[in-house]
């Protein structure tokens, strides 16, 4: 029993939180009803010595000025005066008599050594508890003054049991506290085990509830369910792309090999063969391609290609991207448009972006009809609060065409990877020309967005600009 009690306690984690708050709560009800117990008993004390001090001032100022026949008269005229009768004096002569006072006789437990002492005193026959102090005048004379403290005492005692019983109370709602603690504790971490638990056995649709408060416990909730869903879809993608990786990669292997053991069998002679060679290797050059453009993505994601960030005129590479696909848009029959100003100052990786405008013009191209057009804008957008130093407004490039387009389904998952629209799967690609565009315009801190044109398909790329450029840009 002893065992199972420990190995609760130890490894508990809820138990050991309410049993933490409930210590906190006690600890801090117990420092706070000592200090108004001291402090209300140490404002008795004090009110009690004060009162003796303003009659030992007045006792003796009158004892300088009429000596002992004064000090008697004025002994006996505050015992007169004493409404509330727990004022005590005594006033002594060298031989021991009692010369004025309402004691019976001097105390006993008086100690000369001690200034201030609380003690027992006889007083009309009973014994009451009394705080006093002694003067010692000239002539050996001993005046005491002193005021009788049971009342004080009562107070104290009533004070002392109503703090015990202000614990006890203070105790009990500690331990209930710590118990409706130690109970929401471990409902969302039961909550998260459940969910956990389940999803390792392979329910990936289990998410933790939410309540609906908007507590912390929500907003625990929210972030693990929004972490869950996120890990759902990076399974699906892994999974999607595994599934394209080998059908994608199946194909030209397959078609290399059986061109290969074709020539192996009928080739006659040796240009046949080296026809048939040179069709495989066309095909394993896809196959190379795709590898090449799945490492590429990764390198974009990871972040690894920043180290060749640099500024350049983006004016002047969307130039050069327009002049060499005008003259491949004229072999389709297209017209190629542009507008952007002479100039646009912008930091990254220029080979990149020349490589992600060119898969967006090429697509633009090969999903355009004859006599179609395709325009390329750039534009700078100010920000709306261009004071601020963080913003410093955003570079717009635009690619529009009037190809077939695609539905909205489509638009949801044109940039996942291998991903191919039903209209285009009898075109050439391997469907990770937009996921790569999507790659590099993240890592220069940017959006892409796809919409429709109707017809055709508008592909927006937002990226930070670096300077507040000049209204006329």
């Amino acid at each position: 029993m002893q065992t199972i009690f420990r190995k609760v306690r130890i490894q508990s984690v809820s138990l050991r939180f309410g049993l933490v708050y409930s210590v906190l709560f006690i600890s801090s009800a117990i420092l706070f009803l000592s200090f108004v117990w001291w402090g209300t008993i140490g404002l008795l004390e004090q009110r009690v010595r004060h009162s003796i001090a303003l009659d030992a001032h007045a006792l003796l100022t009158e004892w300088r000025h009429d000596g002992i026949p004064g000090l008697e008269n004025l002994i006996n005229n505050r015992l007169a005066q004493d409404i509330d009768d727990n004022a005590l004096y005594l006033l002594s002569a060298p031989d021991g008599k009692l010369l004025a006072g309402n004691l019976a006789h001097w105390p006993i437990r008086l100690d000369a050594s001690l200034i201030w002492q609380t003690l027992p005193v006889l007083r009309d026959g009973q014994l009451n508890l009394a705080q006093v102090r002694v003067w010692t005048l000239q002539g050996n004379y001993l005046l005491l003054i002193g005021r009788d403290i049971s009342e004080r005492t009562q107070i104290q005692r009533m004070l002392t049991d109503a703090m015990l019983w202000t614990c006890l109370m203070v105790g009990l709602l500690a331990v209930g506290g710590g118990w409706v603690v130690r109970v929401l504790f471990r409902r969302i971490i039961h909550s998260i085990n459940r969910t956990t638990l389940a999803i390792t056995r392979g329910d990936m649709s289990r998410r933790i509830p939410v309540s609906g408060m908007g507590d912390e416990l929500d907003d625990v909730a929210l972030t693990i369910n929004q972490m869950l869903d996120r890990i759902t879809r990076l399974m699906d993608g892994v999974k999607q792309v595994s599934n394209s990786i080998a059908h994608d990669l199946r194909t030209p292997i397959a078609r290399a090999r059986a061109e290969l053991e074709d020539a192996s069998r009928s080739a006659t002679n040796e240009l046949a063969l080296r026809a048939a060679i040179d069709q495989a290797a066309v095909n394993l050059d896809k196959v190379t391609g795709i590898c090449e453009a799945l490492l590429r993505i990764a390198q974009i994601e990871a972040g690894t290609r920043r180290s060749a960030f640099a500024i350049f005129d983006l004016a002047t590479t969307l130039r050069d991207i327009t002049e060499l696909y005008e003259a491949v848009a004229d072999e389709h029959g297209l017209r190629l448009q542009r507008n952007f100003p002479l100039h646009l100052p912008f930091r990254g990786d220029q080979a990149m972006f020349q490589q992600a405008l060119a898969n967006i013009l090429d697509n633009a191209i090969k999903f355009s009809p004859p006599q179609g057009t395709i325009n390329l804008s750039a534009r700078y957008i100010p920000a709306d609060s261009p004071a601020e130093h963080a913003q410093t407004g955003t570079i717009r490039i635009m690619v529009v065409d009037s190809g077939i387009g695609m539905n909205d389904a489509d638009l949801a998952r044109a940039s996942e990877r291998f991903f191919r629209a039903e209209r285009a799967r009898h075109t050439p690609g391997s469907g990770l020309g937009l996921a790569l565009v999507q790659a590099i315009v993240e890592l220069h801190g940017g959006t892409l967005r796809l919409s429709h044109n109707n017809p055709g398909l508008a592909v927006t790329i937002d990226v930070p600009a670096i300077y507040d450029y000049p209204a006329q840009l």
